[in-house]
């Protein structure tokens, strides 16, 4: 069998993170992208700080290995023609400009889909294609501030605290991918083969993101409340506690995992206490039983607990940096990572996959990502050998 995208060939005029991780995805099951880039590249080049990387900058590399780069002018009608040449040849079109840019360039969905109905169109943006915010620029950390999730994290009465990566454009580029395969589905499942046009916002993928914070608000108008790091159960048994040596984060919820905490804990007496029996009463007397928790999580170190406590059955990990986290024996051998050759030294280098597994011919590339134009005259050429 081949990938689930073999023979999909997708044009990419999109930049930075949301859309290039987007069409990442789609690449690593299979589908051609071609990364139509201006003269002076995708901005992401070089977003590093080591001087010997610009142009070929560590996200950019992740988010773009294996897919081929054509450098295109875009405000010039020999560049429009051929970007309008590689459009006719795809099945997806996935683009990232400011709602109208990519009309006023004659690549929006109306022209395009004219001449190719077949064609899923895709446009992702801060706030979708319509709206009275339509045209307001927009970043992950702006959406971060608009959406209500810096006031998520924290404790209450803190200062409106950032997620501290681009989770935004993360998950919009999931969700993206999500959309764009369904589409892709629903042109094949169709008799006449019509193509779909997607609307991809920013700040629709980012409540999205909030739906369990979001649903109980739409249906009881309940809003969250800061927690720092106890667990959305709000559970005394689900949060982060201090121990011998690092921290460490308990999630027992359930009160099976609550039973066995204690056990484990040699605090099973606890259980014959009606103060902390069941979760109401945990919940009514939440100081009282972190009180007696938190000395005893200081007399082990977070990795003793971790093994103690996972071995009674109990949801427990140990606080990690990320350097550690990334030598865990778990993650090694789940073909998280893939070997390609680092455009810059030449030498192997390993970057994400998908992040899931399929029993044969799933996700993954072997090319790098490509040099700014590298494959420009390979693929005009290409097409006007087709003309």
């Amino acid at each position: 069998m081949a990938q689930p995208l073999a023979g999909v060939r997708i044009a990419d005029f999109s930049h930075v993170i949301a859309g290039p991780l987007a069409t990442q995805f789609l690449c690593l099951l299979g589908a051609e992208v071609i990364k139509i880039e201006p003269p002076a590249g995708d901005a992401m080049r070089y977003y590093t700080r080591a001087e010997a990387r610009r142009g070929m900058a560590e996200p950019f590399v992740g988010a773009n290995a294996g897919k081929k780069s054509v450098v295109l002018d875009l405000k010039s009608e020999e560049g429009r023609e051929a970007a309008r040449a590689i459009v006719a040849s795809a099945d997806i079109l996935v683009e990232n400009f400011r709602p109208g840019v990519a009309a006023r360039l004659g690549l929006g969905e109306a022209d395009l889909r004219a001449a190719h109905p077949g064609l899923i169109y895709c446009s992702v943006s801060g706030f979708g294609q319509a709206g009275p915010m339509r045209d307001y620029p927009a970043i992950d950390q702006v959406i971060q501030s608009m959406s209500g999730l810096m006031y998520l994290s924290g404790q209450e009465g803190d200062p409106a605290q950032r997620v501290g990566f681009p989770i935004v454009d993360t998950y919009t580029a999931l969700l993206t991918a999500f959309a764009v395969l369904a589409a892709y589905t629903q042109r094949q499942a169709d008799p006449q083969g019509q193509g779909q046009v997607v609307d991809v916002s920013m700040l629709d993928a980012t409540m999205v993101l909030m739906s369990s914070v979001i649903s109980p608000y739409l249906l009881t108008g309940t809003e969250p409340v800061r927690a720092g790091n106890r667990g959305f159960s709000g559970a005394p048994t689900a949060d982060t506690f201090d121990t011998a040596e690092g921290e460490i984060t308990i999630g027992a919820v359930q009160q099976v995992q609550v039973e066995r905490l204690f056990r484990a804990m040699d605090l099973a007496d606890l259980l014959e206490d009606a103060r902390f029996a069941t979760p109401p009463a945990r919940l009514a007397h939440d100081a009282a039983l972190q009180a007696i928790l938190r000395p005893r999580f200081a007399t082990r170190s977070a990795s003793d607990w971790e093994d103690v406590l996972a071995g009674a059955g109990v949801p427990a990990g140990k606080v990690r940096p990320l350097a550690e986290a990334m030598e865990m024996p778990q993650i090694q051998g789940r073909d998280l990572f893939l070997d390609v050759p680092d455009p810059v030294t030449g030498d192997s280098a390993q970057i994400l996959n998908a992040g899931f597994r399929f029993a044969h011919d799933g996700p993954g590339v072997s090319a790098p990502a490509p040099g700014l134009g590298q494959h420009t005259e390979e693929i005009l050429a290409a097409l006007r050998s087709r003309a």
